[in-house]
């Protein structure tokens, strides 16, 4: 979104004619909606505006729930944005630390800043963006005493807050198809500015799962989130924000809750075992967060290998950290044996995974030539110098 694009939406108008539009799922429901809407004497630069946002905010339920229908977004915004009920954990972080304010530098959309100021926290959102900098105003709307500003985080003056939160810009600059930064030194602001805010206020930093962990200071909490089984940031905790005891986490949220592992250092891991007849699959957040030793010994499970994540054991235990399989039948790793056992087993919908091996799983599946109604999970991996496949059955 371009700034006039912006404000032609942000009039009462604008606005009002985005609220009223109905959802839309195909190509032929846009074009009804825009005969009708150019018929009403819209102007076609409106109505390209208002339909991106009514597209947007479809795509945004998933993040925002029904607090979308009520907001704004860019599409590089929207893809960016914290989920609001994890703002809604690092919001509590602050709350519980006995912080009354906040200075979000680099709020983009201001998701982390709604939940700061719904918690009650006083909100200094900035961005460097000018259009995203809107776009957080109008978002914020329903809590006037938040502030937004148009600026950079290393201009923004702190004199007024007593904390700080950064998400620094991981992605080149723009509204739509940016790409991602593949080195941390290009982040916007820097992580030496983001670290040297660290020593002097409380602070707490978003950042990728995939965030080297050499970079990671001795003085946070790294807390790894993942949602429905996908990791989403790593937060780096510091001062009061950061836990008594705790340098390592991996938080899980699902449909039963959130679950948490916990450690004050990378666990040492497990012994290594045979396969056994269930095999774990430990949750990304748990795997990143490098405590793959503490789940295994507390479920009485061993690794298979001490450079793989996977685990085993002969006794099937429920766990929020881990996905279970029980194993069916362990093969040699060839395609050949592996299309003949899957066909006369009648496994037509198949579940690749793999670890440790360089083996394309779609260009593996095409080899096989499925064919059935039964399903299971394939694993290609090894077990210390052997290539194995592992068929399994989800639990």
């Amino acid at each position: 979104m371009e700034s006039a694009e912006l404000r032609e939406l942000l009039t009462p108008e604008g606005v009002a004619l985005l609220d009223s539009l109905p959802p839309y799922t195909s190509s032929t429901d846009v074009l009804k909606i825009v005969a009708s809407l150019r018929k009403d004497g819209n102007s076609a630069s409106l109505v390209a505006t208002v339909l991106t946002q009514a597209k947007l905010r479809g795509k945004a339920v998933a993040k925002f729930g029904d607090f979308a229908q009520r907001m704004l977004f860019t599409e590089a915004g929207l893809e960016q944005a914290t989920r609001l009920p994890v703002a809604a954990l690092h919001a509590g972080r602050y709350v519980r630390a006995g912080l009354t304010s906040v200075a979000d530098l680099g709020c983009g959309i201001g998701a982390d800043a709604l939940a700061f100021a719904g918690a009650g926290l006083q909100v200094h959102a900035v961005d460097a963006d000018e259009v995203t900098a809107a776009i957080t105003t109008y978002n914020l709307s329903p809590f006037p005493e938040a502030r937004v500003s148009h600026g950079t985080a290393e201009e923004t003056d702190l004199s007024d807050v007593e904390s700080v939160y950064l998400d620094p810009a991981r992605r080149t600059s723009g509204h739509t198809n940016t790409n991602r930064l593949a080195n941390a030194e290009d982040y916007s602001p820097s992580l030496d500015f983001a670290f040297g805010l660290a020593e002097k206020l409380p602070t707490g930093i978003k950042l990728g799962p995939g965030f080297d962990r050499d970079l990671i200071p001795d003085t946070c909490e790294a807390q790894w989130v993942s949602v429905n089984g996908d990791v989403v940031e790593v937060g780096l905790w510091f001062g009061p924000l950061k836990r008594e005891g705790i340098a390592r986490a991996a938080l899980v949220m699902n449909a039963e809750g959130l679950h948490e592992l916990t450690a004050a250092a990378d666990s040492a891991d497990a012994e290594v075992g045979e396969l056994g007849q269930y095999l774990y699959e430990p949750d990304g957040a748990v795997i990143r967060a490098r405590l793959i030793g503490d789940l295994a010994r507390s479920i009485g499970a061993h690794m298979l290998d001490e450079h793989i994540a996977y685990m085993s054991s002969d006794v099937a235990v429920s766990t929020p950290f881990a996905s279970t399989f029980e194993v069916v039948h362990e093969f040699a790793l060839d395609v050949k044996v592996l299309a003949k056992e899957l066909k006369s087993r009648g496994i037509g919908t198949l579940e690749i995974k793999k670890r440790g091996v360089d083996i394309d799983p779609a260009e593996f599946r095409k080899r096989l030539s499925l064919s059935g109604k039964n399903s299971a999970t394939l694993f290609l991996t090894r077990l210390g110098e052997r290539r194995v496949a592992i068929l399994a059955q989800r639990l």
